[in-house]
């Protein structure tokens, strides 16, 4: 294999033509060759700036020498000291704003590929049979910690806790554990039986107890779990499944979905297998709402579903928040950006069903809060998109159920929950991570949140 030390060793993908008419993964991932190759490249920096960018902090020159030496186990193992979902955040972290970002080699040249090489050792643990153990100096705790949410932060927190010697419960809404590694992320990005189960499976046999269908809230709550349940400590990880819309004129018409709920569809309940008995829109045109992530996974699966379509976003490409891995797989794939554009109406037939999104021109002005340019409309600017289906991809908020039913629970003017710097509510022996605190974020983000409330609740448990 021809190399250059300077340059990521690439990757093989699924030809774009093909892969637009399939819910196959995309990128086909490192061979042992490959993998070496790229780890070679690693200059085993004595101060890891990649460690620092890591928000759970896996010891990243430790595993990639690992890989190096052709250690496979050796290298598992070392991630598995601090990352629940290594075979997750190998495909979905943002490595390039994070890790990457800060490594040495991408100075002068391209950054190691941090990420790939993650996928790389938890798929090859896989299957060589290789699974995540307990410390061997690990004493029970004799307390039980009850988790809300089988999402990236409940089962980071819970795996934590039972390296730690606690005795685990998660409750999960859905009839599947994984959050929105099941619901929310398509099957050509995060294989679902594959990849997504099996990281849970490894969960469980560190003794973490899963129980699906619980709506925390409704069959019990928090104050049950206290009181009836016998749990010494809550943690809260129950995402942000809430959708936002626009408010405009037709937008309560046939053919509008939120994206959580045209994901879930797809991902949660297969329907987008043929033989799936869950209905979905199969649009022959439809327009995506948004420019991040969640837009580039609703948008490239209605693209294999037969739609053409359309990204509008209000802003320029330089503002896009999603990864530029999605935006550059997405425009591969024949997905079509109209960038600078905002719906101002949703325009339906006789019937109640979309027949097209009027849109207006946009031109940037001063940053916002956020730094970005503020986006502005151009006067007499508008005109139509026809469409058959309109797809909202606009962020999420929390679910209001659980603050509702938990008294002195505190939550900000967003519905996501107060916490301190341990992750601990305004109640106490209650803790809370991930989007349900932030509002929608990323699948690593929430990880090391769930992680630090593993590390709140054993202090504040070994202080009772």
């Amino acid at each position: 294999m021809e190399f250059d030390v300077m340059k990521k060793v690439p990757v093989a993908e699924q030809d774009p033509q093909i892969r637009a008419t399939n819910f196959d993964e995309v990128c086909l991932g490192y061979t042992k060759e490959e993998a070496v190759l790229e780890a070679s490249r690693c200059l085993n920096c004595k101060n890891a700036r990649c460690m620092q960018g890591c928000p759970v902090s896996i010891n990243i020159p430790g595993f990639i020498a690992k890989v190096r030496e052709g250690d496979i186990e050796g290298a598992y193992n070392v991630i598995s000291l601090s990352s629940s979902l290594p075979a997750v955040c190998g495909r979905v972290c943002p490595q390039e704003t994070q890790c990457e970002a800060q490594c040495i080699r991408g100075v002068k040249g391209e950054a190691v590929s941090i990420g790939r090489l993650e996928r790389f050792v938890a798929d090859s643990a896989k299957e060589m049979g290789i699974k995540p153990q307990l410390p061997a100096d690990m004493v029970k705790k004799g307390k039980k910690v009850a988790v809300i949410g089988a999402g990236p932060s409940g089962l980071t927190c819970a795996g934590d806790l039972a390296k730690m010697g606690y005795d685990v419960t998660i409750f999960e809404a859905l009839h599947k554990a994984g959050g929105v590694l099941v619901y929310g992320i398509p099957e050509f990005r995060l294989p679902k039986e594959k990849v997504v189960a099996k990281e849970v499976e490894n969960i469980k046999n560190l003794g973490v107890k899963i129980v699906t269908d619980a709506v925390i809230g409704r069959s019990l709550t928090i104050d049950d779990l206290f009181e009836n349940e016998g749990f010494s400590a809550v943690f809260i990880g129950s995402g942000a499944g809430l959708p936002r819309f626009m408010n405009i004129p037709g937008e309560q018409a046939l053919g509008v979905f939120s994206a959580n709920e045209y994901l879930t569809r797809s991902n949660l309940m297969g329907a987008f297998s043929p033989d799936s008995r869950t209905p979905i829109m199969r649009a022959k045109k439809a327009v995506i709402v948004g420019g991040g992530n969640v837009a580039m996974d609703a948008a490239r699966t209605a693209k294999r579903l037969g739609a053409e379509v359309h990204v509008v976003y209000r802003r320029s490409e330089a503002e896009l928040p999603a990864r530029a891995e999605e935006v550059h797989h997405a425009k591969e794939e024949g997905i079509i950006f109209d960038l600078l554009t905002n719906p101002v109406e949703i325009v339906t037939d006789e019937n109640g069903w979309v027949k097209g999104c009027t849109c207006i021109r946009m031109e940037l002005g001063e940053p916002d809060a956020s730094g970005r340019r503020s986006p502005v409309p151009v006067e007499g600017s508008e005109f139509t998109i026809d469409c058959d289906a309109v797809i909202m991809s606009l962020g999420t908020s929390p679910n209001p159920l659980i603050k509702k039913t938990t008294a002195g629970l505190e939550v900000n003017k967003r519905g996501g929950i107060i916490v301190n710097e341990s992750e601990m509510t305004s109640r106490d022996g209650v803790f809370a991570g991930g989007d349900a605190v932030t509002g929608a974020a990323t699948v690593i983000l929430a990880m090391g949140a769930g992680k630090a409330a593993a590390k709140g609740i054993d202090e504040y448990l070994s202080k009772q």
